[in-house]
């Protein structure tokens, strides 16, 4: 009988990190001679666009989902009862018998609560409880207005098996009683995808579709990305971060894919003189308006090269901290907290808030030169999926069959102190 594992994606930066999951099981049951690994990948449909979801399954490769469950866009409440209700459903009928989630959505925290409260039948007159998988476990803001942070705390507070990406995670973990065993430092997966991506990514043109080169050469430019409530709800914090941003505009193109929620805020604050849409609007070759560029939302291959060759990243998002720590591009962090103190201290992060005079005061030490000296956090080498399949199949009793990893040994917290 196949071990079933079953894995849950709900909003865009969860593509990335199961992207990895999937890799990882390909990879396993290629050199198992025993039983193969069934993976089942649902779409809660948290985020649903039809174009972006097709240019994210297309650039990472990722299987079709298995189920969709078209929850869509609402409340937090709303979207995670939504959620809920269809994945419990999914439970039944698939009878897993472990769930992988990763991330903060909201689609973590609403599948994570209905795989420990449903009982499966195995056919056999013993009912069960899937054993769950927390991927990107034990991050923590400190800041429980985010609804982010509340998701992390619940879905750690019942999981059976939590994988870390920093030593911070484990010590945040372990603080809040959580047994050492169940604690497994293995890496980052969304680092799994963008090295094994990255190459791909340079086949892009968005470079130039974007108008950034210039006689062969790439012209500097930053990117801004930006959608947590703490900054595009209030049209004052907003307003004054967009007046920084236009000052910096004066020094270089500031390139912004416009989540969903912030083109809103944008259009009903009628903010919309601070940008120029770049595929509407201009700017034409010649064009010297200073304006913020506003570009629909990219695909990830396209984001990763633009990423990658950015004089500086502008960001509130805390995957995009991560990245540019290990591409090496600064990153200017708007938010006076992160879950990810690693890339402070390993990393290109600084944290500026949305004080407009610490963004202007960043941004201008970067143009002097000034880097902050980086080394790549541990494990974050590519083989962080593959440490979560080898710890599911051990503690299933079956990794015995494999023919032995490839990649460093693991860690759980009870060896890290």
């Amino acid at each position: 009988m196949a071990f079933k594992i079953l894995s849950v994606v709900g909003a865009r930066p969860n593509f990335m990190k199961v992207a990895a999951i999937c890799e990882a099981v390909k990879a396993s049951n290629a050199v198992r001679t025993g039983e193969q690994v069934e993976h089942v990948l649902v779409h809660t449909g948290q985020h649903y666009d039809a174009n972006m979801s097709d240019f994210f399954f297309n650039d990472l490769d990722l299987p079709r989902p298995n189920l969709f469950l078209g929850a869509g866009s609402g409340s937090h409440s709303t979207q995670t009862t939504k959620v809920m209700e269809g994945f419990e459903k999914v439970l039944l009928i698939e009878k897993p018998e472990a769930v992988i989630v990763v991330g903060d959505v909201n689609s973590t925290v609403a599948c994570a609560l209905v795989t420990k409260k449903t009982w499966c039948s195995n056919g056999q007159g013993k009912d069960f409880i899937p054993k769950l998988a927390h991927v990107e476990a034990g991050l923590r803001s400190f800041d429980r207005t985010m609804p982010e942070e509340i998701n992390r705390i619940v879905t750690d507070s019942i999981s059976d098996y939590l994988f870390t990406t920093e030593m911070s995670a484990n010590h945040n973990l372990k603080r809040e009683g959580v047994p050492e065993n169940n604690i497994h430092f293995v890496g980052n997966v969304m680092i799994d995808t963008l090295l094994r991506y990255r190459g791909k990514a340079d086949e892009s043109t968005i470079l130039n579709d974007l108008q950034l080169l210039e006689h062969g050469q790439i012209r500097p430019f930053a990117i801004l990305t930006l959608h947590r409530p703490a900054n595009v709800d209030d049209t004052k914090t907003f307003s004054r971060m967009l007046d920084a941003f236009l000052d910096l505009s004066r020094h270089m193109p500031i390139i912004f894919p416009a989540h969903p929620r912030t083109l809103k805020q944008i259009q009903d604050a009628d903010l919309g003189d601070y940008f120029v849409d770049h595929f509407l609007d201009g700017p034409e070759p010649w064009d010297s308006r200073v304006r913020i560029r506003l570009v629909p939302p990219l695909g990830y291959l396209d984001f990763l090269h633009l990423m990658s060759r950015a004089k500086v990243v502008l960001t509130d998002s805390g995957g995009i901290q991560e990245e540019t720590t290990i591409l090496g591009v600064p990153c200017i962090t708007l938010r006076e907290n992160t879950e990810r103190p690693v890339t402070l201290f390993h990393g290109t992060n600084v944290l500026v808030g949305a004080d407009p005079q610490k963004i202007t005061a960043e941004f201008s030490r970067i143009l002097e030169g000034s880097r902050k000296p980086i080394s790549p956090p541990r494990f974050w080498d590519g083989n962080a999926a593959n440490r979560i399949i080898e710890v599911l199949l051990r503690e299933r009793g079956s990794a015995a069959s494999s023919r032995g990893a490839a990649w460093p040994q693991l860690e759980v917290a009870a060896d890290l102190g």
